[in-house]
């Protein structure tokens, strides 16, 4: 038994001290060289980006407290890969009810916290985009699940390398009370002036990137850091309050 005993513990002295090795091999980190990204980082002769063009009319209406759009994405599969579906980012749902962001937010009440920081703690506050249409190449109406901040949609027919295909969406989003509620984008209303101030950010469905790493990167957007999208040309008309 007290071997035994001795056994285990020289084990897990030897689990525990490989868990705190100064230096790890570099593949548990980065992937091995191949054709794509050179062993530098660097992009490798048969690098590729995907890209994504889009036309968008942007509506912000200062009596509802909302942003409404229509958007045409271009997009064009440069990869070696035959895409069946796309995947989009709706950053804006996670201000939803049911966003994962509320349900893994912290805050403590410490002496001196005003009532607009208590009041973040909890609101019904009906965010998120509201996806009204969403529209394949060839005009009809495409298949599309929502699964939190993220949209897969279904296209007709596979996407292959070099290939282009077109998607438009209609929607609309609540702008929230960054004042109330907190958040880097929303409106402060200013009763004096019976006035608005906005910071709009994230106002529209964008493109996820799809690179030879990871494949899609479909990962929630919780409110914290940015994701990388594919680059390609923004023609964009906006229509706001004239003061």
């Amino acid at each position: 038994m007290i071997r035994f005993l001795l056994f285990c513990s020289l084990t897990l002295l030897s689990l525990v001290s490989q868990s705190q090795e100064k230096f790890e091999q570099l593949g548990n980190n980065l992937p091995t060289p191949n054709s794509y990204r050179t062993a530098s980082g660097a992009p490798g002769h048969e690098y590729y980006q995907q890209k994504a063009d889009y036309e968008m009319d942007i509506v912000l209406d200062d009596a509802k407290q909302s942003v409404s759009g229509k958007i045409k994405i271009t997009y064009t599969n440069n990869s070696p890969d035959q895409l069946d579906y796309l995947w989009l980012q709706l950053d804006q749902n996670m201000r939803a009810r049911d966003s994962e962001t509320k349900a893994i937010a912290t805050m403590s009440i410490e002496k001196g916290s005003s009532f607009n920081e208590i009041k973040r703690l909890h609101n019904d506050f009906d965010g998120g985009f509201k996806i009204d249409d969403v529209r394949d190449a060839s005009g009809k109406t495409a298949d599309y699940t929502v699964v939190k901040t993220m949209m897969r949609v279904d296209i007709p027919e596979p996407l292959k390398s070099g290939e282009s295909t077109t998607l438009e969406l209609d929607y609309w989003y609540n702008i929230n009370d960054r004042m109330q509620i907190g958040g880097r984008s929303g409106y402060e209303y200013f009763e004096e002036e019976d006035n608005y101030l906005y910071t709009i950010a994230q106002f529209f469905p964008r493109m996820c990137v799809y690179n030879e790493v990871e494949g899609w990167q479909n990962k929630q957007f919780l409110g914290r850091g940015e994701f990388t999208l594919p680059f390609g040309d923004y023609k964009v008309n906006i229509t706001v309050p004239d003061d």
